[in-house]
C-alpha cells in the first residue's frame, strides 16, 4: 500500500484583537499590549508561538493590527528557536472589525499549496506542545477540519483543511470560525486534549496570575 502524502500544513497565530477586556474599555486598548504582558517571566504571546512552532508546519504566520513592538518581540522569539526565518508578520489592517478579518487575511497570505492551516490564539499561552501533531494526524479524507476538547469543550488551536478555506475567506466581523466549524457536522474531528490549556486564555490582568 502506498505510504499517505503527508499534508503540507502552515500555522497561524491570531494577535491582533483589540483585549478591551484586558485593558479596560478605554481608548489606547490594545491587543498587542496584552500579549506582550509578563507572562511565567516572558512575554504573553511566548507561548503561543512556542506551540505555534513546534506544530507540524512549514511557516508561522502572525497576524497583527500593526503593532510594531509586538512584531519585534516574536522576531525575537523566532530568533531564540533558530528559526528565524520561518516567521511571517502578516498586518490585518481591518483588524478593529473583529477576529473574523484577522482569520480572513491570515488565509489569504498561506502560500497557495497549502493544505491545512493550525489557528492558534495569541493569548492561549499553555497550549501542550505536542498537540498539533495529534490535531494533524486526524485529518484525514473524510475530515475537514480537527480541534481538541477538554472536559467536554471545545478549545483550541483548530486545524482547518483545504476545504474549509473559501468559508474562511468569507469570515466577517468578530465571528471567528465558529460557524464555520458548526456547519461541518461529522466532518469535524475532535481529539482529546491532555490538559486545559486548550481552554486557557487570558483575558484579564489577574489571569496572569494562573498556576500551573
Amino acid at each position: 500500500m502506498a505510504e499517505r502524502k503527508s499534508a503540507r500544513c502552515d500555522a497561524v497565530v491570531l494577535a491582533a484583537g483589540a483585549g478591551r477586556r484586558f485593558a479596560g474599555q478605554g481608548a489606547g486598548s490594545s491587543g498587542g499590549r496584552k500579549l506582550l504582558a509578563p507572562f511565567e517571566g516572558r512575554p504573553l504571546i511566548a507561548g503561543a508561538l512556542d506551540a505555534a512552532f513546534a506544530a507540524p508546519a512549514r511557516r508561522v504566520l502572525l497576524v497583527t493590527d500593526g503593532d510594531a513592538d509586538l512584531a519585534e518581540a516574536a522576531a525575537g522569539h523566532a530568533a531564540r528557536l533558530d528559526r528565524p526565518d520561518d516567521l511571517d508578520i502578516v498586518v490585518a489592517v481591518d483588524a478593529a472589525e473583529g477576529m473574523g478579518v484577522s482569520l480572513r487575511t491570515a488565509v489569504a497570505a498561506l502560500p497557495p499549496d497549502s493544505d491545512g492551516v493550525f489557528v492558534f490564539l495569541g493569548d492561549m499561552p499553555c497550549v501542550p506542545p505536542g498537540l498539533a501533531r495529534d490535531l494533524a494526524r486526524a485529518l484525514r479524507p473524510g475530515v475537514d477540519a480537527v480541534a481538541p476538547c477538554f472536559a467536554g469543550r471545545r478549545g483550541h488551536p483548530v486545524l482547518f483543511g483545504r476545504a474549509c478555506y473559501p468559508a474562511l475567506r468569507r469570515l466577517e466581523g468578530d465571528v471567528g470560525a465558529r460557524e464555520v466549524l458548526a456547519a461541518l457536522g461529522g466532518r469535524l474531528a475532535l481529539v482529546d486534549g491532555p490538559d486545559d490549556g486548550v481552554l486557557f486564555d487570558v483575558d484579564r490582568p489577574e489571569d496572569l496570575a494562573r498556576d500551573r
